[in-house]
């Protein structure tokens, strides 16, 4: 930087050189001999160090780019002189012209431009900067190599591949109707507002090429719940409400109250400890002798269920014995008949039955009624589903609190009324209400890492 400066002050000292201020002689740009002075201390440099001559030089510079496009020094003889050949002489008017008419406008001062245009229009001769990332392209090399192969393959009459089976699938419409002018009265009438845009092209090349617009399943357009948007409060939760009308929103709010205790005392009940469950100084004793005292009659019970092993080692003995022909026959001859008489029972049974044709078209008509009556409550039940918060998380959803003033608390007009509830709150409730949200929770913080405390040194030696 400093080497710039010194070929900028040399070339300024030279005679060549040429400023448009007047009272600036190039010699004195280049200044003096400058004072030794040691700048390796910071409190010398802002001192000693003049750059004034620098700032000037370069403020010259500046304006001659500015005024004339480049260095006096730079420009030729053609530039900055010109021939002087005087001032033309004007033609002489006639005396028909020298009147002006009354329908066109006088020339002089009204033909001239206004001054704030003559602010506004460029003073400087100095070019704009070129704006580099205007020109930029992404992949330009890429896309640039594969345009001018494209244009070597078309030159040589190569047609790609791509194209090629697209030209060969698609049928060819000899009836296609040549496109009309957007100035022709008679065209087909176009709603650019229509849900569902005109498809022009052919099916199969929308489908190969990925632009077909994918059918919207009808389970979309059904809402997840039929609640509203913005529930009407009870009349009760008015500012100035119905006595009867604040009663009965009192008793609903009462009730869930009332529900929430029942929980609660409920789950009181299930956590609470038994009193026979306690330990005692009796129970801790029998606990500590326990195996010490009952080792003789354990060897008594041990040794009588031995001896009934041994009867029924016996008894087992006896059965597996082979059983004679005669034996044999008498079971399958009893067999048999058992069988038999099954089938005379059931088909007796079957004859039974010809006489209650009646009663059993009766249980039919019957059992066809309850079957439709639960059918009916099921549907209400749906119905009445479609009402509730389904289970879109793993958390149920938590209805909010009724916002209900008492009696002693409600305000005799809107100016004495004291603000409740969270707009925000509701309107997140109502989202979770409609199926449209998850119910969540406030994420909780876990520290990771132990904190550790330790004391600074200036707190130990005060201490």
């Amino acid at each position: 930087m400093a080497a710039r400066r010194r070929l900028k002050r040399v070339a300024s000292s030279q005679p060549g050189f040429l400023t448009l201020k007047s009272s600036l002689h190039p010699t004195d740009l280049a200044g003096n001999r400058r004072k030794r002075v040691n700048k390796n201390k910071k409190k010398n440099w802002n001192k000693y160090s003049d750059i004034n001559d620098v700032e000037e030089f370069l403020e010259d510079v500046r304006h001659q780019e500015r005024t004339t496009g480049g260095l006096l020094s730079e420009k030729t003889d053609d530039n900055l002189f010109y021939v002087d050949l005087g001032q033309p002489e004007k033609p002489e008017q006639k005396a028909e012209d020298a009147q002006p008419d009354d329908g066109k406008k006088r020339k002089g001062k009204s033909s001239r431009p206004l001054r704030i245009d003559l602010i506004l229009q460029q003073d400087s001769l100095v070019p704009p900067p070129k704006d580099i990332l205007a020109y930029q392209q992404p992949n330009a090399k890429k896309l640039r190599r594969i345009a001018q192969k494209a244009e070597q393959l078309a030159a040589k009459g190569v047609v790609p591949r791509r194209q090629k089976r697209l030209l060969n699938r698609r049928p060819v419409d000899r009836t296609a109707k040549k496109a009309e002018a957007n100035n022709n009265p008679d065209r087909e009438y176009y709603d650019i507002w229509e849900q569902q845009p005109k498809v022009s092209a052919d099916p199969w090349y929308l489908q190969q090429t990925g632009k077909k617009l994918v059918k919207r399943p009808e389970k979309l357009n059904e809402k997840p719940s039929v609640l509203p948007a913005v529930e009407v409060i009870a009349p009760g939760g008015s500012y100035n409400p119905d006595f009867f009308s604040h009663q009965a929103l009192l008793q609903e709010a009462h009730e869930v109250e009332v529900q929430k205790k029942k929980q609660e005392d409920k789950l009181e009940r299930q956590l609470a400890v038994n009193r026979e469950d306690k330990a005692t100084e009796e129970t801790n004793l029998r606990e500590q002798v326990e195996g010490l005292v009952e080792e003789d009659e354990n060897n008594e019970e041990e040794a009588a269920p031995s001896m009934e092993d041994d009867e029924a080692a016996l008894a087992a003995i006896a059965v597996t014995q082979k059983k004679t022909e005669r034996q044999i026959k008498k079971e399958r001859a009893e067999k048999i008949k058992e069988q038999q008489r099954l089938a005379n029972r059931r088909q007796t049974e079957q004859q039974q039955q010809l006489f209650q044709l009646r009663s059993i078209k009766a249980s039919i008509k019957q059992q066809d009624l309850k079957t439709k009556d639960k059918q009916m409550q099921r549907r209400a039940k749906q119905e009445a589903q479609k009402a509730q918060p389904r289970r879109l998380g793993k958390l149920k959803f938590q209805a909010p609190d009724l916002d209900v003033q008492l009696s002693d608390e409600l305000a005799g007009s809107l100016r004495q009324l004291k603000p409740e509830g969270s707009v925000l709150k509701d309107r997140f409730k109502s989202l979770q209400k409609r199926n449209l949200i998850e119910p969540r929770e406030r994420a909780k913080f876990k520290r990771r890492l132990k904190v550790k405390y330790v004391e600074k040194r200036a707190f130990k030696e005060i201490t």
